[in-house]
């Protein structure tokens, strides 16, 4: 399974950006999706992550702005980061989750660079 992963790019402070991420085949519908970032000289945060149930889980540092959602349909998760900071500025990877029986694995994408920047 692939994860592929677009939409970054530079964009002004209050702007905005929607990253996408497509898998290759459908087998996160029942399980976790969500985006991850590492900043440079950080360690690798969660962003935003949506259960198989649609529920939503943020960043402190995010909610109000970041808004998570999938289609299941196109085997899709997106994130709309809007009203985006200079410190939002990282790689971002999205990830998928699957369980073989008790194992979970997790799949990722291959990062887009986000820069926040005047």
């Amino acid at each position: 399974v692939q994860l592929q992963a677009s939409g970054g790019g530079l964009v002004q402070p209050g702007g905005s950006l929607r990253l996408s991420c497509t898998a290759s085949e459908n087998v996160f519908s029942s399980n976790d999706m969500g985006w991850y970032r590492r900043a440079p000289g950080k360690e690798r945060e969660l962003v935003a992550v949506i259960t198989g149930e649609g529920n939503m889980i943020y960043h402190d540092s995010v909610k109000g702005r970041f808004t998570i959602s999938r289609d299941d349909a196109k085997n899709t998760v997106i994130l709309q980061m809007n009203s985006l900071k200079p410190e939002d500025t990282a790689v971002y990877y999205c990830n998928g989750v699957r369980f073989h029986g008790t194992r979970r694995v997790d799949y990722w994408g291959q990062g887009t660079q986000v820069t926040v920047s005047s």
